[in-house]
């Protein structure tokens, strides 16, 4: 088992493992896969028989380092095969397992070679992409009133366009990427999931045409306030890999996430807005939204 480190030209490469695969957590997202790297951390890819296994390495905390599930387009593999992938692969975890895999194969077969623990902070948001996109009932109210405002401030004065993104604009994403940023002190610590996750954000948007993306990008009087990129993961589900907008524009969220519903999850049943990262301000966005299901995400730590 032969690893190499990850770049955006390999996505080409090997979309074919992934472009039917079954997990439903945004970590099987090979783009997400690919783009979340930074001095820190690095992908690694490898073919295994008929499957794709990725690797995470890390320069300083060797102890996160961990594989993710092999994705195999025809089958799925059992838990004693994936003591020997581990053991090949020179590791002794797997991370962001879908509880479901636990499920499927039974409880007492995966805890005889795991240990199993539940990684919280990594527990995905799935939603149905037509509540989103219609936001109807009276649980959606304050949604609708926010951007019933947004509409009166902005949209109703033509103060408001919505583009595609495209390589010709994600020069400007990235200029507002760092606004969004110092408003959310996402520097502070170059560890810290935000910083990461800006990071991987810099790293799509250069890369923008080597993935298989939809985005849109919001301008408030020509200039760039919001972006979002969705990216496929399962035949029915997609992500929304990253969605900023400045939270200092009243009604400007609810009115951008709405759009991104509408615009970027046509033909998926399921709206994937991946995990809380554990940072409450985001617990309470994503719940406030009335998620249809959680996906739970778990370590598989191999047994002495």
């Amino acid at each position: 088992m032969n690893f190499s480190q990850l770049t955006p030209p390999d996505y080409v490469k090997y979309r074919h493992y992934f472009e039917n695969q079954r997990y439903e957590i945004c970590a099987y997202s090979l783009s997400s896969a690919i783009c979340w790297s930074n001095q820190e951390y690095q992908p690694f890819g490898a073919e295994y028989e008929d499957a794709f296994i990725v690797a995470a390495e890390f320069k300083t905390l060797k102890r996160n380092r961990h594989l993710l599930l092999p994705v195999a387009p025809r089958r799925e593999v059992p838990p004693d095969e994936l003591v020997r992938v581990a053991k090949f692969a020179g590791h002794t975890e797997f991370w962001f397992v879908p509880e479901d895999y636990v499920t499927r194969f039974g409880q007492a077969e995966v805890a005889h070679y795991f240990d199993v623990k539940h990684q919280a902070a990594y527990d995905d948001y799935v939603y149905l992409a037509e509540d989103l996109a219609g936001l109807k009932g009276n649980r959606y109210s304050k949604k609708r009133n926010l951007i019933n405002q947004f509409n009166r401030d902005y949209v109703d004065r033509g103060r408001v366009t919505i583009d595609p993104i495209t390589a010709d604009n994600t020069e400007e994403c990235l200029i507002f990427l760092e606004e969004w940023c110092r408003e959310r002190d996402c520097d502070a610590d170059e560890q810290t999931d935000l910083a990461c996750e800006k990071q991987a954000a810099i790293n799509t948007l250069v890369n923008y045409d080597a993935f298989d993306l939809k985005g849109i990008l919001l301008r408030i009087d020509g200039e760039v306030r919001a972006f979002g990129i969705s990216a496929p993961l399962t035949p029915d589900m997609a992500t929304l890999q990253y969605e900023k907008a400045l939270g200092s524009i009243k009604g400007l969220y609810q009115y951008f996430d709405n759009a991104c519903a509408r615009m970027l999850f046509n033909g998926y049943t399921y709206l994937n807005k991946e995990s809380d990262m554990g940072i409450p301000g985001l617990t309470k966005a994503k719940k406030s939204y009335h998620p249809h299901k959680m996906v739970r995400a778990v370590r598989l730590i191999l047994k002495d």
